[in-house]
């Protein structure tokens, strides 16, 4: 008989128990884990979901962080995301806290965050469990895709000005949902002033079937962005296929992205290959 013994799993204590969520992904991630509990802390634009505004401090920004209150939280793991929050990071590594700063830019990345996060806080089954939910929702939507006539061009502003166009994992979910993005050598750049175009002209040589705003931070006008010059030759301008994501469900990469964003543009790209 072997004596060979499986290590034991680490004690539930031996997870962080007491985590700053710099952004809204790792709130998200973690309320669908059933792990809210060891959150507390958050990013101010958090509003996924809404409790966590009610049910937590709110300690960051984007951008800026209130160290000394996030002191006071006496926390054992900060998480953020991408080198525009490296500042924040730089700070509190400076006085003791642990960080772990994610920079995934893409489907096939969300879904790697969420294994991760799971992990790192004792949940990896709760959190394989939700990545295989995320993951069949996918495919579904892909095989009704299948089905449908033709894929319109599709064009994704994320800022008017400048104009900014769609990250990578927001062309990718374009894709899935059934269109295909106007500028994929643009989605690959993972800074927004990598992906600002000059002037609207490129647009116009595009000629997008379907156009989607999600000005982060203000309501997208799509009567604005209509009347530019020239944009009336668009095919998505001459038929009103102008439609706005809200910014909670597409510019985050987190689940929202996977979940009601790809069906907030699956339902548009769906009615155009009807109606066309």
């Amino acid at each position: 008989m072997s004596d060979y013994r499986a290590p034991d799993r680490p004690a539930p204590d031996s997870y962080p128990q007491r985590i700053v969520c710099l952004t809204e992904e790792p709130t998200e991630v973690l309320y669908a884990l059933g792990e809210d509990r060891r959150i507390v802390g958050i990013s101010g634009f958090t509003v996924r979901p809404p409790r966590a505004r009610k049910e937590k401090p709110k300690v960051s920004a984007f951008t800026s962080a209130k160290v000394g209150e996030i002191l006071k939280l006496e926390p054992d793991l900060a998480i953020g995301f991408s080198d525009i929050q490296a500042d924040i990071a730089r700070e509190l590594i400076k006085v003791g806290v642990e960080v772990w700063i994610s920079n995934h830019r893409s489907v096939d990345g969300i879904l790697a965050y969420i294994r991760r996060l799971g992990a790192m806080v004792g949940a990896y089954e709760k959190a394989e469990a939700y990545a295989r939910r995320a993951e069949r929702h996918i495919a579904e939507i892909r095989a009704a895709v299948a089905l449908l006539p033709r894929r319109p061009k599709v064009y994704f502003e994320e800022w008017d000005e400048p104009i900014i166009t769609g990250i990578r994992w927001v062309a990718e979910i374009i894709g899935i949902a059934g269109g295909d993005d106007c500028f994929p050598e643009l989605a690959r750049e993972p800074l927004a002033k990598q992906r600002i175009l000059p002037d609207g002209d490129e647009v116009v040589r595009r000629a997008p079937d379907i156009i989607l705003g999600s000005w982060c931070g203000k309501r997208f006008r799509p009567e604005k962005v209509a009347a530019r010059p020239g944009w009336e030759t668009i095919p998505a301008v001459r038929n009103g296929d102008l439609y706005e994501i809200k910014s909670p469900i597409i510019l985050q990469p987190g689940p929202a992205a996977l979940f009601d964003g790809l069906d907030a543009i699956h339902r548009i790209v769906a009615e155009w290959a009807r109606r066309s």
